[in-house]
């Protein structure tokens, strides 16, 4: 027998009410007692759901938001409530279906639009929640938060300007938004505006002093300019706020590498991987720290931890370019393996030499100490057992992942770039070379793989002490035997110059040559050839024009000994 409408609708006011008072247990109870007598009202199971999902207890509120589209199928909000539902258990995947039933439901439904971005986003589709945010800001425009998530899909995107636009509406709308201010500073640091990004911050902490986030994100800044003693204590003002936040130890911990406390560095980055055994980034600082110790076979194994973590959950928010394309479809042939797989050829150390021992070691070292600007040319750099080997390595792993527009692929050590033998090659050119490497750590190193006709890298200068630069490609695959190598000026950057400046500004640096009358020096091409030199020199690659096909794309290995301030300080 149904209620009497008037004492029914007494007790629907008291859960809404109860509901309205944050007292979710109570709501609950109150709704399912109303439930229990009429299981057919949709609006009744939503706010039961409602209640629930703010307890946590997400499956339930999927239970009742299922009841309530049984009841009602064309309810939107339902198919909304229970993506979010959805979403709060991740099975984000699971949730599109309802957000877009919901959509078609109620097309001008803003919330559902936003929530389909963030599950869009969540499975790395940015390209598709893009759009969706945008829908939701152009049907409510005064819709804060999803103008700041189209502000964050923008910054993935590497699309810092727009990111700023979309940062800043959501403050005009909602001037106390205060991760919208922490967000717009991250914007503009990455466009170089740095007053203006570290204003964006301090406001944020202003508007919410207990919000780490605003913190990291100042501490990276503040990194990022050189100040790490600032940034050091920004990160231990976010490791006190949310000392689980593996992202802030891991800032502590670069922060500390920038002031020289390496040691203490390692720590920070240990204490992040042991909060979140699957965070990235900590094992990638971890690996440069223990390098710069010279701890070299735990940093590269460290490197090849990043490298799969990577590989297997970074998913790229937009297609490749057609160069990338085109080279993973040659590789695959080549290996006749799987695509989408993380995977690393046998690079491990050999028994016998990898550098060659029999080349003119005492006379390659007087040059290099007495010629200015010192640049030595080595061939047959190494011996033939570790050329093979590293050729097959390049050759065979999955570890291409950086895309540059000249059209050729980079190799890092944080996409798996960091085979045990290149660590004995490195150690081994300490111990041939001494005068050259003298005790300089290993602190960057890289591979570049081209196609068969680039320009290559364009003028820059590295920040190191020492360049250690050589190829591994046969020499067949060169169609001009007198370039396809290096070019090296005879004039080294300013003192004064940052890393921003001369590893990018071309057309300072080509100015800059031409003031200075600095001469070109070319170094052809020849495969296990090693050009050596001052990290401070102009270079470029040379006019590239090599043979179609997968070997025989140009392969070269870069190496990069100690600080720059160390090296200069010491002339």
């Amino acid at each position: 027998m149904a209620q009497p409408t008037a004492m029914f609708d007494a007790q629907l006011r008291h859960a809404v009410g109860l509901h309205q008072a944050q007292r979710l247990a109570e709501a609950e109870a109150a709704y399912q007692q109303l439930l229990a007598h009429r299981p057919d009202l949709a609006d009744v199971q939503v706010n039961c759901a409602l209640a629930q999902l703010g307890q946590g207890k997400y499956r339930d509120a999927e239970n009742s938001l299922r009841n309530a589209i049984a009841a009602q199928p064309a309810l939107a909000r339902a198919h909304a409530y229970l993506g979010d539902a959805l979403c709060f258990q991740q099975r984000h995947q699971d949730a599109l279906p309802s957000y877009e039933r919901a959509i078609q439901l109620k097309p001008d439904f803003a919330e559902a639009y936003n929530n389909h971005g963030n599950a869009l986003a969540l499975l790395g589709r940015n390209d598709q929640a893009a759009p969706a945010y945008r829908k939701a800001v152009a049907l409510k425009p005064g819709f804060a938060q999803a103008s700041n998530n189209l502000g964050l899909i923008y910054l993935a995107e590497g699309r810092a300007s727009e990111a700023q636009t979309a940062f800043e509406h959501a403050i005009a709308v909602a001037p106390g938004y205060f991760e919208a201010h922490s967000n717009l500073g991250t914007a503009l640091h990455k466009q170089g505006r740095g007053q203006q990004a570290r204003q964006a911050f301090e406001t944020a902490i202003k508007l919410a002093p207990n919000y780490a986030d605003a913190y990291l994100a100042l501490s990276v800044h503040l990194f990022d300019i050189g100040e790490f003693a600032q940034a050091a204590a920004m990160a231990q003002r976010a490791v006190k706020l949310a000392p689980t936040m593996p992202e802030a130890l891991n800032a502590l911990g670069n922060a500390l590498r920038g002031q020289g406390e390496v040691a203490a560095a390692v720590d920070k980055y240990r204490q992040a991987l042991r909060l979140s055994p699957r965070y990235a980034e900590g094992y990638k600082h971890l690996a440069m720290a223990l390098e710069e110790l010279g701890q070299l076979d735990e940093a590269f194994t460290l490197f090849r931890r990043h490298g799969e973590l990577g590989f297997t959950t970074g998913p790229q928010s937009s297609p490749p370019s057609p160069h990338k394309l085109r080279h993973d479809e040659e590789q695959r042939a080549w290996r006749g393996g799987a695509s989408g797989v993380f995977h690393l050829g046998d690079g491990g150390r050999i028994e016998g030499p990898a550098v060659n021992r029999a080349n003119a070691v005492s006379e390659i070292s007087a040059q290099w100490l007495t010629k200015r600007p010192q640049i030595v040319v080595i061939d047959d750099l190494l011996s033939p057992q570790a050329l093979e080997k590293l050729r097959g390595f390049c050759l065979e792993s999955t570890i291409w992942q950086q895309i540059y527009d000249g059209g050729y692929l980079g190799a890092f050590p944080e996409h798996g770039f960091a085979p045990p033998l290149l660590a004995q090659i490195a150690d081994e050119l300490r111990l041939v070379y001494p005068q050259i490497i003298e005790d300089y750590p290993l602190l960057h190193f890289w591979a570049f793989k081209y196609g068969s006709d680039l320009h290559g890298i364009k003028k820059h200068a590295d920040f190191a002490a020492v360049n250690v630069n050589f190829w591994i490609t046969p020499d067949e695959a060169n169609l001009d035997p007198e370039h396809g190598g290096l070019v090296v000026w005879d004039t080294a950057a300013p003192l004064d110059w940052n890393f921003a400046k001369y590893n990018a500004a071309e057309n300072d640096i080509c100015a800059f040559l031409e003031e200075q009358k600095a001469k070109p020096i070319t170094v052809p091409y020849r495969a296990n050839r090693a050009v050596i030199f001052d990290s401070d020199l102009f270079h470029e690659t040379d006019v590239i024009r090599f043979k179609p096909g997968y070997e025989n794309r140009r392969i070269n290995v870069t190496l990069l000994f100690g600080r720059r301030q160390t090296q200069r300080a010491t002339e």
